[in-house]
């Protein structure tokens, strides 16, 4: 019999709490596919924000002192002279990668190949970094943590050494290649593991914290989470900086020992994705549903809101909207449980909830 191999006996008899925040996770996640067919436009608005928030976020963990304010301006071509050039190629790569991610996540594989791709394209406006990219560290590195004047205040933890990275990196991502495939774990436990082992290898000798950010927007992508480009990941990461490097210590400093346990970074991943998940669900919610409904959607639906109920044979005639696309617009606003539908056939009425 083929022994466990030390991923998979990380995620093993793990407590109850942890499931239990899988599980709303899951549960919100059907509550977004559920309503999640919004108006283009509202979207593709917000994917432009979170891509901004995002880059300005995942930077600033690392160090940097930018603002959205300041990344939206440099990403619409303004020149800034408080941007350093180094600050300025780390933002680009970093955004420009995210809006790959974002838009092309359906045809890209998960594997070695693409993982360097990702490190090349993450800094392929980095000067300094022109020698390295997409290629796995040739001299060793530490992970320090930066305060907010860019020093370090102590080594986090000491990282695989070069000669032994590519071993460990095709073990690791062989490892979550099967386990997705095999379906032996939940897919969040997978990638969780995947993280917090990435980031304990440190594979490259530069970028390794953006570029799992960036990973885990794709392997979230991937995994069916698709509201991911629409609230921020990296942003809540940031708001619980000191948690995020805490969680990463206490589980990494056990890696290896006789007792590892992946427990402190699973609650700080799966709190971070609830959070996200919550905020999601939270754009469907009726403080939110005007701005994610089309001109015809939000006609139909602020109609509904001044009358008891109504025919759709009625909401047609006052909304002007045609009778084909009434039927397709009470559709989504049952899905998004707006309305109610009272009755069955001809005799069929809708109003508010």
């Amino acid at each position: 019999m083929k022994e466990k191999s030390k991923f998979d006996k990380r995620l093993e008899n793990l407590p109850s709490h942890i499931w239990s925040k899988i599980a709303q996770i899951e549960q919100l996640k059907g509550q977004w596919i559920a309503g999640a067919q919004l108006n283009p436009q509202v979207l593709g608005r917000l994917k432009k924000s979170v891509l901004v928030t995002s880059t300005g976020a995942s930077t600033r963990i690392e160090g940097a002192r930018l603002s959205d304010e300041d990344i939206e301006k440099m990403m619409r071509g303004i020149s800034m002279q408080k941007f350093t050039d180094r600050d300025q190629q780390e933002v680009k790569g970093y955004y420009e990668l995210l809006q790959n991610v974002f838009n092309s996540w359906k045809t890209i594989d998960f594997s070695e190949n693409s993982i360097k791709h990702f490190h090349q394209e993450l800094l392929k406006h980095v000067q300094k970094d022109e020698s390295h990219r997409g290629e796995y560290k040739k001299r060793e590195n530490k992970v320090h943590m930066i305060d907010e004047v860019e020093k370090s205040i102590g080594v986090l933890f000491d990282t695989t050494s070069a000669y032994l990275t590519p071993k460990e990196m095709q073990e690791l991502v062989e490892w979550a290649q099967n386990s997705f495939k095999e379906k032996k774990h939940h897919v969040l436990l997978v990638i969780g593991n995947f993280l917090v082992e990435f980031l304990k290898i440190h594979p490259f000798q530069d970028g390794n914290g953006r570029l799992s950010r960036i990973i885990t927007n794709f392997l979230l992508l991937k995994a069916g989470y698709l509201y991911v480009p629409y609230i921020s990941h990296e942003k809540l990461v940031e708001d619980n900086k000191p948690d995020y490097y805490l969680a990463l210590r206490n589980s990494q400093k056990t890696f290896k020992k006789d007792k590892e346990t992946i427990i402190p970074w699973l609650d700080f991943f799966l709190s971070v994705l609830l959070k996200q998940s919550e905020m999601a669900v939270e754009l469907l919610s009726k403080e939110n549903v005007e701005k994610i409904l089309s001109a015809k959607q939000l006609a139909v639906w602020q109609y509904l809101q001044n009358v008891d109920e109504a025919s759709p044979g009625e909401i047609s005639k006052k909304t002007k909207v045609a009778r084909p696309t009434i039927n397709q617009v009470l559709d989504k606003l049952l899905r998004l449980k707006k309305i109610e539908r009272i009755g069955l056939g001809r005799s069929t009425r809708y109003r508010k909830l």
